[in-house]
């Protein structure tokens, strides 16, 4: 599904993980090396690692939540793993802050590490739970396939067919569209037979069906294989085992090509 927040087609939430994670972990290193070395220059290199870290961190999230809010579908497993992502990273943070706050002008080091301990293994924890949105919930990826065209992402007025006939006019044959119609997320694409409009939700696990494939009249659910029959909903192949809401769509009037 592709990033809302992105710089030509690249996530900007995954251009800027890296710095926090880089410094945190870091920080978290050399305040254990210092400790254990008695080494205070090691621990003073930490304490300024640390709150870069953090600040890293709080920038890395904008384009995180306009991802979290914009591109992982709602009602679905992703929308759940992405909570989870989320909500760990923003308490591996406040173990962060908390540790360097408790270690600042003291020369005790176990709690501020013991804290800085926990917010390690929660940003790794947070991170596995990212590379999962990424690999296999495929959030953040841009890709097309042959005659597919480009990503196509617009928003409508809610509830009128005429809505959806204009969003699927330049329309090729095996192209779709998400449509967001108030709260609504409708696919509208075309077929040999015809133009079609159905719902962006795969009944199985809630992945994107607009980020799928369509083949003759058939799409393809991007997160497990389940297929649809676009005009009718119904289930060709699971593991999905409930049918898709189809809606009703005008005559589209497809604009003769000169030769």
């Amino acid at each position: 599904m592709r990033s809302r927040a992105s710089f030509k087609g690249h996530p900007i939430h995954a251009m800027l993980v890296s710095y926090p994670f880089a410094f945190l972990t870091g920080g978290w290193g050399f305040g254990v090396a210092g400790a254990l070395a008695k080494q205070p220059e090691l621990t003073t290199v930490s304490r300024y690692l640390v709150p870069a870290g953090v600040v890293a961190g709080l920038l890395a999230a904008v384009p995180g939540i306009i991802d979290y809010r914009g591109s992982v579908p709602p009602e679905s497993s992703a929308k759940s793993r992405a909570t989870s992502h989320a909500l760990i990273n923003t308490t591996a943070l406040a173990l962060f802050t908390a540790g360097w706050m408790l270690g600042r002008g003291s020369q005790r080091t176990i709690v501020p590490l013991a804290f800085q301990t926990l917010g390690a293994a929660a940003i790794s924890f947070g991170g596995w739970l990212g590379g999962t949105l990424v690999y296999r919930n495929q959030i953040g990826v841009d890709h097309r396939y042959a005659n597919a065209g480009k990503w196509q992402e617009e928003t409508r007025e809610p509830g009128r067919s005429r809505a959806l006939t204009s969003a699927a006019a330049a329309l090729g044959v095996n192209q779709m569209k998400l449509v967001h119609a108030g709260d609504e997320r409708i696919v509208v694409s075309r077929t040999e037979q015809g133009h079609a409009a159905f719902a962006d939700r795969c009944t199985h696990r809630g992945g994107p069906l607009s980020d799928g494939v369509l083949i003759c009249g058939t799409v393809q659910c991007p997160w497990h294989g389940s297929q649809f029959d676009v005009r009718t909903g119904d289930v060709k192949c699971g593991p999905a085992d409930r049918k898709i809401r189809t809606y009703e769509m005008e005559p589209v009037h497809v604009p003769m090509r000169s030769a």
